[in-house]
């Protein structure tokens, strides 16, 4: 037998369980608990989802709105879970890897504020960092991880970032054989283009961590910089020189690259070539280049496995570091307020390119990326994108719904040689996406109309409820007492075919038995919960 307390802790921990694996899901509710915490449950249900969070910051010096937005975000994300039903023990280590690169201080033009969007806003990541410590982990649990300008961290406010969390930050930039072996996790990389094996900067990739992804909304020579290349950083010098030429080694171990790279890499961008859009660009830079930094890269991410993926867009940045379209030959930060994020990591950048104003069918990476099976879907419009608001609620919105950006870039211009395409420009031209969805397995309308059982129930003030509605329509989900008056509107509106999760307060009633309705097409469904204070 156990006591009230004690229950209310398990409903809570099982409470995912319930919703989305509801038989034996309280077959053990006697057992000990092991603490832990995970990603929401609605967002490890749908791992072929982008979720799409407004900010509401006003200029990007706000650091203190900067971090609240964090913290925000993390608490609606971030939740407590039981290692029973697949939560992350509380031992582990969190790796992080922000987009912390160059800030090319020795840039003519350089200032602190004028070079804040090159990298992921610490202030962002320091109230990540706290939200999750929340949840039971303390400061030195979390490694943040960058190979690259350590230098340049300082004007960045990394430094000061982790004395105030506890976090591990280091200067880990020396060459492998220099950097001491305790520094570095090897990976084999099975099926390479490229690697044979690449050294990660521990913790990444060992074992017991657990690792999220923070990139910044900006743009770069590969189009947008955003989480799969991101991820380039964990990896110890030279291996994580990604961009080198074609011709290159990168000055790396002949033992870890494969001898037959540079043929097969050739022979896929000859097969490439006629089908990827700007991919037949000649020179240096051109698509021999980028089939080479995808494929390195593309190689890096099948090993390379992270809980969740983000694009901090609280502000973008176009150009190319310094670098960028201003008058004055510089780049430009624009405050955009949104934070973009799911589980597969190609996903969230196609969305991030759409939202910087770019189709992201014209860029190369994304179709070899189909084509080494890490996605199913290229169409930005086939992929299910929710808004998501704190403290835990998903809408299926339809992409257009947002806002779009012009975050320019240098990207494979066309007709470079005289021709009429800016150095700085827009890679938005149509692209046609009916041969690449033949195979794609684009989500289809549900053809049930669903209303799950909340979660965590019984419950203390606040619940979370997910229905499921097979077309687009009006949709009212209130809550009632035991004499049938409402007391409460979970969601009203115009809803999209799909799933879609809400959150509920109920801080100001009375414990009790409270029953939900779900209205939708003339029809309802009731289900009863229980309010436990």
């Amino acid at each position: 037998m156990i006591d009230r307390r004690t229950f209310l802790k398990t409903v809570a921990a099982t409470g995912a369980a319930v919703a989305f694996a509801p038989k034996g899901a309280f077959s053990s509710i006697s057992r000990t608990l092991t603490p832990g915490f995970g990603v929401h449950p609605f967002i490890e249900a749908h791992p072929e989802a982008v979720f799409i969070m407004k900010t509401s910051v006003d200029v990007k010096t706000n650091a203190a709105a900067i971090r609240n937005a964090g913290l925000t975000f993390g608490r609606s994300v971030f939740l407590s879970q039981d290692v029973a039903t697949g939560g992350i023990p509380l031992t582990h280590k969190i790796a992080i890897k922000p987009n912390l690169t160059c800030r090319t201080t020795s840039h003519a033009k350089y200032t602190v504020e004028g070079s804040m969007g090159i990298q992921t806003d610490a202030n962002f990541v320091e109230g990540v960092i706290e939200s999750i410590k929340q949840l039971g982990l303390s400061g030195s649990q979390f490694y943040i991880r960058e190979v690259n300008c350590p230098a340049d961290w300082i004007d960045g406010g990394y430094y000061s970032m982790a004395a105030r969390t506890g976090a591990d930050l280091r200067d880990l930039s020396a060459q492998v054989g220099v950097l001491p072996d305790e520094n570095i996790q090897w990976k084999e990389i099975p099926q390479g283009t490229w690697f044979i094996r690449i050294p990660y900067l521990w913790p990444v990739n060992a074992p017991n961590t657990w690792l999220l992804n923070i990139a910044k909304f900006k743009t770069h020579g590969m189009g947008m910089t955003l989480c799969a290349k991101n991820l380039q950083g964990t990896i110890a010098a030279n291996y994580q020189q990604h961009c080198t030429a074609y011709t290159g080694t990168m000055n790396i171990n002949a033992s870890d690259f494969r001898s037959d790279a540079k043929t097969r890499i050739m022979q896929n961008y000859e097969r490439h070539k006629t089908s990827i859009p700007r991919w037949d660009r000649p020179e240096s830079d051109g698509g021999l280049w980028m089939e080479t930094w995808a494929s390195r890269c593309l190689d890096n991410n099948s090993v390379t496995t992270a809980g969740l993926h983000i694009i901090e867009g609280v502000y973008g940045r176009d150009g190319n570091f310094m670098d960028g379209p201003s008058a004055d030959g510089t780049a430009t930060d624009y405050m955009c307020n949104v934070i973009i994020f799911g589980k597969n990591q190609f996903y969230v950048d196609i969305i991030g390119h759409y939202l910087g104003g770019h189709e992201p069918g014209n860029f190369g990476l994304f179709h070899l990326a189909r084509e080494r099976g890490m996605i199913s879907l290229l169409n930005p419009m086939s992929i299910p994108v929710y808004e998501w608001t704190a403290p835990g609620t998903a809408t299926l919105t339809p992409l257009t719904n947002f806002t779009r950006y012009s975050l320019l870039t240098y990207y494979l211009r066309r007709d470079y040689n005289g021709g009429t395409e800016v150095p700085w420009h827009l890679v938005n031209e149509p692209y046609d996406y009916s041969a690449s969805d033949v195979a794609d397995h684009s989500p289809t309308a549900p053809d049930a109309f669903v209303l799950c059982q909340n979660f965590p129930n019984p419950f203390n003030a606040s619940t979370m409820f997910q229905f499921t509605i097979p077309r687009a329509g009006l949709v009212r989900l209130d809550v009632h007492n035991a004499l049938g008056e409402v007391v409460g509107v979970v969601a009203e509106g115009m809803y999209q075919a799909g799933a879609h999760m809400a959150v509920w307060q109920g801080n100001t009633l009375a414990s009790g038995i409270y029953f939900y309705r779900l209205w939708y097409a003339g029809r309802a469904i009731t289900r009863r919960m229980l309010l436990l204070k």
